[in-house]
Order: C-alpha cells, then sequence, then structure tokens
C-alpha cells in the first residue's frame, strides 16, 4: 500500500513529519517497507527557460537552444526534442547532475561541433514516466532557476507499508490516518459524505439471477450520471495517481481509481451507450469470454461471478471490467457502479485467470459493507465536479449485509493474555479513536465492531488492538525461568539426516537448489507420477499442475538454466519433499543430486594436468555411497543392483541402491536420452536420489558418548587376488564375498584391475583385488595368511563361481 504524505495530511490533522509518522505506522503493526522521498535526488535540476530556439548547423534534427535558468548569461544548449521551441518553460540539468534514469553524470559536451553547456530534460529522464514524447513542458508561470521538484510535487515522501490480510481497512489512506490518529500524533479529518440527490430514476435497472445456486453478491448499486465531459483528469488528482504508481486514464477511471486507494473502496464505471439493456449479476456460462481492459481475452466458467448485459458479460465481478464497456474521452453518459462481493469467489476467480488487481486485492479481504452507498456517493460527488453532469436516483439489487457484533470485554483480558495491567480509560480512549463503540463502566465493558473492522470477532482481537496502539514497549520484559539442565536433541531423525546430506553433498562441491515442489502433468508422468489425486485444484501456472515425484525434474530444469546462460558445468543438489500419493506416508523425503557436463567432485572444466571427460554414472555413484556413508551405511552393506533403475535412468549405466532384497534407498545414473527429449534439456546428465526415510533407524546407544578408539599396534598387510568370472558378474559380489571371508581382519577390499583379452577365456574377464588385513592381537604368521587367503578364495568362488587366475 503507497501514499503520499500531503495524501495522507488530508486525512490526519496535525503537524506530524516523515519521521513520525513512519516511525509511528511500523509501532502500530503497518511496517513501512520503504520511503521514496525524490526532493533530495532532483534538487539539482531547476527551471529554464528558452529564450531562442535555431537549427543545428550540422545536424537538421537538434536545435541549438539559448536557455536562461536565471543566473548571468543564458546558456547554450544543444537539444533533440522536437517540442523544443522558444518561450518554453523547461527542466535544466547543468553539467555534473546524475540523470536518475539512467545513473549517468553530465558533463559539458559537444555535440556535432557544437558546445552544449547541459540538458534539456524529459520526464522519462528525470524518472517520472515511463513513456517520452519530448521535453517536459513546464506551466508559464513557473519561476526561472528555482527547483522543478516542488511544481509538479515530486518533493512530497510516498510512504510504502506492508498490511497484513486481516487490516482491510488500512487498504485505503483514510484506514491509515485512523490508526494514526489513534495513536494520537494527529486528529482523524472526517468529514460528513453527503447523499448526491437524483433528478431522475435511473434508466438502467440490475437484477440477480443466481437460481438455486449459492449468491455471490449480497448487494449491488447503480446510478447514472449523463452530460459528463470526459477528458484529463485535474492536476491534483493526476499527482495523486503517479506518486504511487498509477497512470492517469481519464477523468472517470481516475475517480475510481482514486477512491479505491483512498477509501479502499472499488467502483466501476460503464459507458451507458455501450451497455445494452440492464445489467445483470450472475454466474458466468460455459464458453463466455471476456475481452477485458487489460487487452487481454479471460475464459470464464461457471464458479466465476459476472456482470452482463444483454449482449453477454460486461465484467468480471469484483475483479476487472470489459474492454467493450469502458470509459473513453468520447463518453457522455456513465454508469456507477458500487457492489459487495463474495470474498472467498473473488479469491478464486483471480486466482483462476491469473488477474491480481487493485479491486481483486481489497475485494477478497473484505471492503467495508456499509461504505457501499456513501462510495457511490462520494464518488458521484467528485464525477459531477470534475466532468459535469446530472445524477440519477440510485437503483440497487440486494440488501447490505450488517453486522450487529457487540463483545463483553473484561479490562483484565489485557494483562491475561499480554501482560500489560492498563485501567479502564486506558482501554477505552484506543479503541473509541480506531472506530469502536464503547460502553460500561469499572472492569466490564462493551464493544461494537465498526463495520470496516471483519478481522475483530473476540476479546483477544481487543487486546491486540489495544496493545498494538498503546505500545508493545509498555509490556515489560519477563525472562523464561531457567531449566535445571538443558534439552534434549529436537531434531527427528529424518532432520538429521537431511542435515548430514546437504553438509555431505555441499563439501563434494554440489550447490543446494530450492525447486518447485510442483511440476507439470507430464514431467510428473515421466518421473512416476501424474497420479489423478496429486493433481492440483487450482495451479498456480499450467507447467506447475502436479505435485513433485521425484526432486530431478526441477534440479534439470536448473541445470538447463544454467547452461542456457553459458555455465554448462553445474553440479545441484536439492533435499526435499516428494510425493508419491495422498497419503501421510507417501510423502517421502528425499537426497538428489545432478551433475551436467564436466562437473565432477574433483572440480569443472578443462585443465591442462588431465584430459576433460564428462561426467558418468560412476560420478553419480560416489556421490550416492558418500551420502550414506555419512547417514551411518557403510558403502559395502550396499547392494547395487543393474538394470533394476527407474525408467528415467539409462538402463545399462545405472543401479539400483538396496540393503537386502526388499529395502529400496535410492538410485543412480544416467539420464535416459528418452527422458532428456521430453524435457527438451541436453546432457550429458547424471543424477542420484536417496529416499532418507528408507534408511534404517540408528541403534539406541547406552551413552551418547563416543566409543573408545581401537587401534591396532601391528602393521596391516595386504594380499592380491586376480580372479576370473563371468563377464556379467558385478565386482561388489567379489568385494562382498571377500570381506565375508574373514570380517574381523579383512578391513579393507578395492578393485584395482579389470582385464579381458589374451589369457582369459572368451566371455570372462579377470578382476584383480587388494584385500588389506588388519592384526589385531598378534602379528600373522605365514601359515595363518595362506589359511585365511584360501578361505578367501573359497568364499568368492562359491558365492561368484570365480576361480583364481592362474
Amino acid at each position: 500500500m503507497k501514499f503520499s504524505l500531503s495524501w495522507l495530511k488530508e486525512h490526519l490533522s496535525g503537524g506530524a513529519d516523515l519521521v513520525e509518522v513512519t516511525d509511528t505506522l511500523t509501532r502500530v503493526g503497518l511496517e513501512v517497507e520503504h520511503v521514496e522521498d525524490r526532493a533530495g535526488e532532483l534538487s539539482a535540476f531547476v527551471v529554464g527557460h528558452i529564450l531562442d530556439a535555431q537549427r543545428h548547423p550540422n545536424a537538421d534534427k537538434l536545435q541549438v537552444c539559448s536557455v536562461d535558468i536565471g543566473k548571468g548569461a543564458p546558456l547554450q544548449v544543444v537539444c533533440g526534442a522536437p517540442n523544443a521551441r522558444a518561450g518554453l518553460k523547461v527542466v535544466f540539468a547543468a553539467p555534473g547532475t546524475v540523470i536518475p534514469s539512467s545513473g549517468v553524470k553530465l558533463g559539458a559536451s559537444e555535440i556535432r561541433g557544437v558546445a552544449s553547456g547541459g540538458m534539456l530534460c524529459s520526464a522519462k529522464e528525470l524518472g517520472i514516466s515511463e513513456e517520452s514524447e519530448g521535453i517536459l513542458e513546464l506551466p508559464a508561470d513557473a519561476p526561472v532557476g528555482r527547483p522543478f521538484a516542488p511544481l509538479v510535487g515530486l518533493d512530497d515522501p510516498v510512504i510504502e507499508i506492508a498490511v497484513t490480510p486481516n487490516r482491510p481497512d488500512c487498504l485505503g489512506v483514510h484506514g491509515v490516518a485512523r490508526d494514526l490518529a489513534a495513536a494520537e500524533i494527529g486528529e482523524l479529518i472526517e468529514p460528513a459524505i453527503r447523499p448526491v440527490r437524483g433528478a431522475f430514476p435511473c434508466p438502467t435497472s440490475v437484477r440477480f439471477e443466481f437460481g438455486d445456486t449459492e449468491p455471490l453478491s449480497p448487494f449491488f448499486a447503480l446510478r447514472l450520471v449523463r452530460g459528463v465531459r470526459n477528458g484529463p483528469s485535474p492536476d491534483w488528482l493526476q499527482r495523486r495517481l503517479r506518486s504511487i504508481g498509477q497512470k492517469p486514464i481519464n477523468a472517470l477511471v481516475d475517480v475510481t481509481n482514486y477512491l479505491t486507494f483512498d477509501r479502499g473502496r472499488p467502483l466501476h464505471v460503464f459507458d451507458a451507450a455501450k451497455v445494452t439493456g440492464d445489467l445483470v449479476v450472475r454466474r458466468a456460462r460455459a464458453g463466455e469470454s471476456l475481452l477485458a481492459l487489460d487487452g487481454k481475452t479471460y475464459a470464464l466458467d461457471e464458479s466465476m461471478c459476472v456482470i452482463a448485459d444483454d449482449a453477454g458479460v460486461q465484467s468480471i465481478a469484483g475483479v476487472m471490467g470489459g474492454a467493450a464497456t469502458g470509459c473513453d474521452e468520447a463518453t457522455t453518459d456513465v454508469l456507477i457502479e458500487s457492489a459487495l462481493w463474495d470474498a472467498l469467489n473473488i479469491a478464486r476467480t483471480g486466482r483462476a485467470l491469473n488477474v491480481h488487481s487493485d479491486a481483486r486485492h481489497r475485494f477478497e479481504r473484505g471492503v467495508d459493507p456499509a461504505f457501499a452507498l456513501p462510495g457511490l456517493d462520494l464518488a458521484t460527488a467528485l464525477i459531477l465536479e470534475i466532468c459535469g453532469g446530472e445524477a440519477s436516483e440510485i437503483t440497487a439489487a440486494g440488501e447490505v449485509p450488517e453486522r450487529d457484533l457487540i463483545i463483553d470485554f473484561p479490562v483484565s483480558e489485557v494483562k491475561r493474555l499480554a501482560g500489560l495491567g492498563v485501567a479502564a480509560a486506558e482501554v477505552k480512549a484506543p479503541l473509541t479513536l480506531l472506530g469502536f463503540w464503547v460502553t460500561g463502566q469499572g472492569d466490564h465493558l462493551k464493544v461494537a465492531v465498526p463495520s470496516w473492522r471483519p478481522d475483530v470477532s473476540g476479546k483477544a482481537d481487543l487486546v491486540e488492538e489495544v496493545v498494538r496502539i498503546i505500545g508493545l514497549d509498555r509490556v515489560e520484559a519477563t525472562p523464561l525461568p531457567a531449566g535445571a539442565s538443558v534439552g534434549g536433541a529436537k531434531l527427528s531423525p529424518v532432520q538429521r539426516r537431511a542435515r548430514v546430506a546437504r553438509r555431505t553433498l555441499a563439501a563434494r562441491g554440489m550447490v543446494e537448489a530450492v525447486t518447485w515442489s510442483f511440476v507439470s502433468k507430464a514431467q510428473a508422468e515421466t518421473f512416476g507420477g501424474g497420479k489423478p489425486e496429486l493433481a492440483l485444484a487450482n495451479p498456480i501456472a499450467a507447467d506447475l499442475s502436479d505435485m513433485r515425484p521425484s526432486l530431478l525434474p526441477g534440479l534439470i530444469a536448473a541445470a538447463q538454466r544454467n547452461a542456457d546462460r553459458g555455465l554448462p558445468d553445474s553440479a545441484l543438489f536439492e533435499v526435499g519433499q516428494v510425493f508419491w500419493g495422498d497419503r501421510p506416508e507417501d510423502q517421502k523425503i528425499a537426497a538428489t543430486g545432478l551433475r551436467r557436463g564436466t562437473a565432477k567432485a574433483r572440480g569443472a572444466g578443462r585443465h591442462w594436468g588431465e584430459a576433460t571427460a564428462p561426467v558418468d554414472a560412476f560420478d553419480a555413484k560416489g556421490d550416492a555411497l558418500a551420502a550414506l556413508a555419512n547417514l551411518g551405511l557403510q558403502p559395502s552393506a550396499v547392494q547395487i543392483v543393474q538394470g533394476s533403475a527407474p525408467a528415467w535412468f539409462h538402463p545399462g549405466r545405472s543401479g539400483l541402491l538396496q540393503l537386502g532384497p526388499k529395502v529400496v534407498l535410492g538410485a543412480f545414473g544416467e539420464l535416459h536420452p528418452r527422458t532428456l527429449a521430453a524435457l527438451g534439456v541436453s546432457g550429458p546428465l547424471v543424477g542420484f536420489e536417496l529416499i532418507l526415510d528408507a534408511l534404517p533407524q540408528p541403534k539406541a546407544k547406552p551413552t551418547r558418548a563416543k566409543p573408545p578408539f581401537e587401534g591396532s599396534a601391528f602393521q596391516p598387510l595386504s594380499r592380491d587376488f586376480a580372479f576370473v568370472v563371468d563377464r556379467d558378474v558385478a565386482a561388489g559380489e567379489l568385494i562382498r564375498a571377500a570381506q565375508a571371508a574373514e570380517r574381523k581382519l579383512v578391513t579393507r577390499v578395492d578393485l584395482f584391475d579389470r582385464y579381458e583379452g589374451p589369457g582369459v577365456p572368451e566371455g570372462k574377464v579377470s578382476l584383480g583385488l587388494a584385500v588389506t588385513l588388519q592384526p589385531r592381537e598378534k602379528t600373522l604368521t605365514d601359515a595363518e595368511i595362506e589359511e585365511i587367503s584360501a578361505r578367501i578364495v573359497a568364499q568368492v568362488a562359491k558365492a561368484t563361481g570365480a576361480t583364481l587366475r592362474g
């Protein structure tokens, strides 16, 4: 919510300055997000007077102007604006001035051989407009040499506040002023709104046609003003709108926009000559659409409320009007609408159509129902004042709902809920200034809630109002009682695993990403999802329609965006939720990594010291096993099953990670070319995905202390074995068999060689294993070493059919 300081002062009397206003706003809960004070930025720009303008001797489209800036002799300025002419009052910038729109610092220059001692500025260059058709023309009576900013209202600070969704009353400047008046930095200016007497019956009537369905509007009022002269709105109104970033359109539209921000009362105006017959408020029908005022055509459905005439839909109720009945400079008769809408329906409609208008923003939060008719009278009075004309009587459908809510409020509630002891008088004063009706004596009060406060419904809400106005700083700080001991661990096992996984993957050179929890229907189906129960009822975008079954789609899209921007080698990871169904147990926590290009764990890109190779499945395998190792699993205990990975991985370059035949921990490998084509990305891409929920729970330990270090005073020894085995036997099976042969002494088994060719039978392969033995109690004798070696050979042969190579 934006407003200028002078705009606020139209509703708040008193001498509060900018600092006092902004400090008080934040103190009462309307947090100030930004203050734009352009007076200092534009102080160097002054009013100049063009005395003479001659054609540039060396350029047809340039002029050499003689400009008086009120100091000494006139200056020579070269200008290319088509509207530069003698007698014009303009904005002049001297050398050394910084242009707001570009940040360029002016210097004395020579343009096509003619010296130029400054610049004549356009509205776009000054940062006060997005369009520019030439230099800014100032009024003829603008004083030469004076700063131009005060002349056009740019010395007026603009305040932007954050309004929480429960405070729709502060989406108008008047409501903000009411809060400040309650904080006693001024008095609320609230002149009575006089009803405008209609001179004739309104020729256009309005009716509701909701049939047996739930009504989507409780009240709709309409009035005709005929004989108006529509054109540019007055300067004061244009300045108000421009100060908050709104573009003035014409007087009729500007009045409605002004009241939207001034009073929080959205209105709409129809060109009466473009309306056919009476207006009907109803649900949209299947197949109907509307070309709206923003130039877009919206497809409507039966869940949406519309305003229609005999020709069809003319407005999306409470969201946006139609272009066909919009007002322009040719409008002479105007219909002014002031209505109330179902807040939930407005929110659903705006979200379904992806339209976030100022009207929708207010209606979906709740406008003041009691101000519907006064707002119509206020708009009518402004239009009559600015555009002239004659107003009709008001015609209406429905009734304004009344909210007669009176709360029994013991003053002691403030102490009980907020820890602040206050007297009854301290409670009555701020509530009364906020518009509540308060009566009662002693400790027990009765409080009637005003129509513009839909967020107040009980005693706790009144306590909040009292405390925020009289000041949270009055609540005494009370320390929490000191506990007898330090509390235990607060993280769940899955949370601890997620933290470990993040640290491990980051240590391997991967960058954490946070992607959407939603993917497109096609992406969900590609990665094993797409179930009907996981489709969003109201997605924020067409390509974010389903809950993600995997983290890979988001990471793949992020890697491709990096590649499109010149960063082809990227390593990303994410730890987050995936969704396999709509039951609680179908929501899992996954740790997923992705590498692209040459982004290996040791680094990415080309290097003179080694050959550059693209990432492969073993890079993803290393990431997955490193994460599992830090999560407490021995990599040797993890089984890698080839050919069983999900379909989005390459069948020959991937593997499934298991603990036994039933516990699936995840998968790794190279992404299938078909998957890359479906996502519209290029490779090579390798990745892995671990389901942290699938990891076994850690065993309970009798103590949290680390176990004692178990070292050995004896030197380890290594023995090499070369086994001949069928080519389709995985090396991991040989390694596990060798480890199982002598678990107490075998501490490590490494694959150091793979050979096939002369000396090895066809269809066989030679795998070399280095087995490390670590004696614990004594040095092993040669006989003991030979016995252990024999057991290793026998165990490997039994498990895999391998034979020792001769």
